[in-house]
Formats: C-alpha cells, sequence, structure tokens
C-alpha cells in the first residue's frame, strides 16, 4: 500500500474562489436543472424532519436542527409560483449560509457539480419567466437543456 503524497512544508492546499469559478452544486425544480455556486453550499441533505413553524409565509416550510444551528427550510417550488410536488414525493435540501443565517432551499432531487466554461455563462434570455429572472444571474445551455444559475441572495429576499 502506497502513501499518498505529502505537500511540501509552506505550501497551502486551499480552495480559492479562482478555482471554482464555473463550479455549481445541481438541482432539479419541477424538471428545470438550476445551479447554485459551489461556495455557496454549506450541506446537501435528504428527506428532513421539519418543524412547522405558525404564521410563517407559503413558502416558508418550517425549520430544522442541523448540528445544533436552526435553519430555515424554504420551499423553492413555492416561492417559484410552480406546483407542490406530488405527495410521497422525496425531496432533498441545498443548505446555504445567507446574512450569518443557514437556510434549506428544498428542491426535487439534488444533481452533481459540474464545472462549466465561464466563456460560455449568458445573460437571462428575454424568454426566461419574469419571477426566475427575477432570482438568477444567468444560465449556461447544455445539451437539451438550460442551467439557470440562482443568484441565492436574490432569492432569499425576493418577495
Amino acid at each position: 500500500m502506497s502513501a499518498l503524497p505529502v505537500p511540501a512544508t509552506g505550501s497551502a492546499l486551499t480552495v480559492t474562489e479562482d478555482a471554482t469559478q464555473g463550479m455549481y452544486v445541481t438541482m432539479t425544480i419541477a424538471n428545470q436543472l438550476f445551479g447554485i455556486p459551489v461556495l455557496k453550499v454549506q450541506d446537501v441533505l435528504g428527506p428532513q424532519r421539519i418543524a412547522h413553524v405558525p404564521l410563517a409565509p407559503p413558502e416558508i416550510l418550517g425549520s430544522l436542527n442541523l448540528r445544533g444551528r436552526i435553519v430555515t427550510a424554504v420551499d423553492v417550488r413555492t416561492r417559484l409560483g410552480l406546483s407542490p410536488l406530488e405527495d410521497g414525493s422525496k425531496s432533498m435540501s441545498v443548505v446555504v449560509e445567507h446574512e450569518d443565517e443557514l437556510y434549506s432551499l428544498v428542491v426535487d432531487k439534488v444533481g452533481e457539480v459540474m464545472q462549466l466554461p465561464t466563456t460560455d455563462f449568458e445573460r437571462n434570455p428575454a424568454t426566461l419567466d419574469p419571477s426566475w429572472q427575477e432570482v438568477s444571474n444567468g444560465i449556461y445551455r447544455l445539451q437539451g437543456t438550460l442551467l439557470i444559475v440562482l443568484n441565492v441572495a436574490r432569492f432569499l429576499r425576493a418577495e
């Protein structure tokens, strides 16, 4: 069994923002592919027990406990004006941090991490639904589909 090489003293193995430019955690919502910049993602979770929060807006499913921190669960479908997920369908969550608070974005499913050339990034097309344009930084045209890049800050602030 061989050992893995150890970096020389003084060298740092850190992930820089430049190294992750164009890297996205993908997720599907109502058969539409979305991506969140990888550095924005704190965690990916399977189905979770969510505690209901009385008088919360309709897109707030409630809260959950993640390693001792309270996380607000946001239903991405409701926030985007889509129909709810069918009863019995399992959802997943992408945990993001915004203004020192954790949010669990509840989506249909989480895909993979994709690295896409920044030269292929495009502005939002005029034909993109206005509610999606409001929360999107832009798109990537992939084979047979669009990947919409979600702007987490705008998504969480949007009315």
